[in-house]
């Protein structure tokens, strides 16, 4: 499930993530707006397929449904029922699963992401940034269509759902510090036990 709300929040973010470095021609900003809306793109797309790994693997029968958040219209790709915790579990979480993997190969191969002129990559971690603080802000609500990840993660882990949101929001916070503040070991690390820390969670479902 994926809020397409947010990725409307990503254009005007372009101009925040993307500062221009001293070197290289700047591409122009219609340029840039797509370039930044593409790797946005891409992220989406990452997370819905980190979702269908799943469900072909486990042959779960994936399908769409059409859902609405508030009555703001869009889709969630569905399963069947009657799947083990386990499989429930990692079907729910691979979406950010594959947001947090991301993110990590891009802060970690460039801490200083910030001061280069990258646009779409800065999408990239835009949408994985934005998409996990609007994930956490419905679970920690408990609000949004039934078919949402953190409902499903919570159900099979038995964890209150928002303590799920607070998981979430925990490794979005801390990218982001590491986006503006680059070098600062203790974030590096911190996020990095915060998205492994969702990953053991399996271990309870």
């Amino acid at each position: 499930m994926t809020v397409f709300v947010l990725v409307a929040l990503l254009g005007g973010a372009g101009s925040v993530w993307a500062q221009p470095a001293a070197t290289a021609p700047a591409p122009s900003r219609a340029k840039a707006t797509g370039l930044f809306l593409g790797g946005a793109g891409v992220a989406f797309g990452a997370h819905e397929a980190g979702h269908l790994l799943f469900d072909v693997q486990f042959e779960a029968d994936p399908g769409i449904a059409k859902v609405d958040f508030h009555g703001i219209p869009f889709f969630a790709i569905t399963h069947r029922s009657g799947l083990s915790p386990k499989r429930e579990f990692t079907i729910s979480s691979a979406g950010f699963w594959v947001q947090h993997a991301g993110s990590e190969w891009l802060l970690t191969r460039r801490p200083d992401l910030r001061r280069e002129r990258a646009p779409f990559e800065k999408g990239v971690l835009a949408f994985n940034v934005l998409t996990s603080i609007g994930y956490a802000g419905a679970a920690m609500a408990k609000t949004g269509p039934l078919e949402r990840d953190t409902r499903g993660i919570a159900s099979t882990t038995r964890i209150d759902e928002g303590w799920v949101g607070a998981m979430l929001l925990a490794p979005a916070v801390l990218d982001a510090y590491r986006y503006f503040v680059p070098g600062q070991r203790w974030a590096v690390w911190a996020s990095r036990a915060a998205k492994i820390g969702l990953v053991l969670l399996v271990v309870k479902a």
